[in-house]
């Protein structure tokens, strides 16, 4: 599979524990990989400070700090402007995804996805942008 970016170690973020354990399911098993997992925008912040992971998917809707201001903040650190981030939600709007890609998100993946096309997906978010 020859893609623009290698990605080796992806953080997926998301408030519920289903979501990610099926992600993580999906993309574990049809790739080599590995997937590292927070809850919340701050955990996110604090694991990708520390991974510096090739790829960051990124739950729009999470209680407390959600998607689009995880995101501003992850782009407020110098190490981590250029790691590709994608949304996932369950509510994407033609006006939110384009507002979603101005804040700089490579793409968005609808909730609920099929953890089987997952690394395919996102494959295609990240060939074609």
């Amino acid at each position: 599979m020859n893609s623009a970016i290698d990605i080796k170690q992806v953080l997926l973020v998301d408030d519920d524990q289903n979501i990610r354990t099926l992600a993580q399911m999906g993309l574990e098993g049809l790739t080599d990989w590995k997937v590292e997992l927070a809850a919340s925008g701050a955990e996110a912040i604090s694991k990708a400070t520390e991974l510096k992971p090739d790829l960051i998917i990124l739950d729009v809707m999470m209680p407390g700090m959600d998607g689009p201001t995880t995101l501003g903040e992850l782009r407020k650190v110098d190490t981590l402007t250029a790691i590709p981030v994608i949304f996932m939600t369950a509510k994407a709007q033609t006006h939110e995804v384009e507002l979603y890609q101005k804040m700089g998100a490579r793409g968005i993946i609808t909730k609920p996805f099929d953890p089987m096309t997952l690394p395919d997906d996102i494959q295609g978010i990240l060939n074609k942008s």
